[in-house]
């Protein structure tokens, strides 16, 4: 199951790596899934294409006939054909628009939210999701601007935050205005809420030997992969003086990574995208006779 489908890149390098191979393909972006369609035409069948969240992974994979598979893929937050278009929203470019919505057909828009939230739930968000440590700056620039005009394009909402950003602050690094919308992008998809849910559901529907992997790009994310494996690792919990076992708790998963796999120097100067990529993995073990 490719959790996260995009255009279809990985399904492709595992359709034709593995001719027997079938490939549960779910994105949310229905873009997406039509450019998907037309890479993965060629393979049929072997190449299902679901519009779905992929906190519904269960229900996906029993509607395509499936109780357990063989491995599991997310490759998480937003695409470069996402990033690119300005009507979607994710850039912060002057002409972009407000949106931010993987599911188009959602109704929440980051616009909303920069015009509707309170100024202590913007400053929740922005410091919960984007790690600010100006948050609070944040918040309070964006709710004065608003009380003149309510904010439609992106670069001008930019703007707003990188004037609250230090000046000292702003001098190096990315862009000013990252972090706060990546709060508003993972508010506006509830992406959090999300991983944790599938990562869950994801455990659960692996076969034995089974693995799963998840390549995230903050460490919001990275933090519920590495967290939830670590869990599904974890064996007896009984105190150390007791002779036996009593909890009857056994491991789950062997977890591969014991750090995260990064990218190379060449990967990142092919894809400087890429840099920030961190990727666990996680091996299903057979259930304790």
């Amino acid at each position: 199951m490719d959790c996260t489908l995009g255009a279809g890149g990985h399904s492709e390098a595992f359709l034709r790596a593995l001719p027997e191979l079938v490939v549960i393909g779910i994105d949310r972006d229905a873009q997406a899934l039509e450019a998907a369609n037309r890479r993965l035409k060629p393979f049929g069948q072997r190449a299902r294409l679901v519009k779905s969240n992929f906190a519904d992974i269960e229900r996906v994979a029993r509607d395509e006939g499936y109780e357990e598979v063989a491995a599991i893929l997310y490759d998480l937050g937003v695409s470069s054909p996402q990033l690119d278009q300005p009507d979607r929203g994710f850039g912060y470019r002057p002409g972009f628009t407000l949106d931010m919505r993987m599911d188009r057909d959602e109704e929440l828009k980051a616009r909303d939210i920069v015009n509707n939230y309170s100024e202590s739930d913007l400053n929740n968000i922005i410091f919960r999701f984007g790690e600010e440590r100006f948050a609070r700056r944040v918040a309070r620039a964006i709710v004065l601007r608003r009380e003149e005009r309510p904010f439609e394009d992106a670069g001008d909402l930019a703007e707003v935050v990188k004037t609250a950003i230090p000046a000292a602050t702003r001098r190096t690094g990315p862009h000013p205005a990252r972090r706060t919308f990546q709060a508003l992008r993972i508010e506006t998809n509830q992406e959090l809420e999300s991983l944790e849910r599938s990562l869950g559901a994801a455990l659960d529907l692996l076969r034995p030997g089974g693995r799963v992997a998840v390549i995230s790009y903050h460490s919001l994310e990275d933090r519920i992969a590495k967290r939830t494996f670590r869990a599904a690792a974890e064996g007896c919990t009984c105190p150390r003086d007791l002779p036996v076992c009593v909890c009857g708790k056994t491991p789950g998963v062997k977890i591969l990574t014991t750090r995260p796999l990064r990218p190379t120097e060449e990967e990142s100067a092919a894809n400087p995208r890429a840099d920030s990529a961190r990727m666990r993995v996680a091996l299903k073990l057979p259930e304790a006779a």
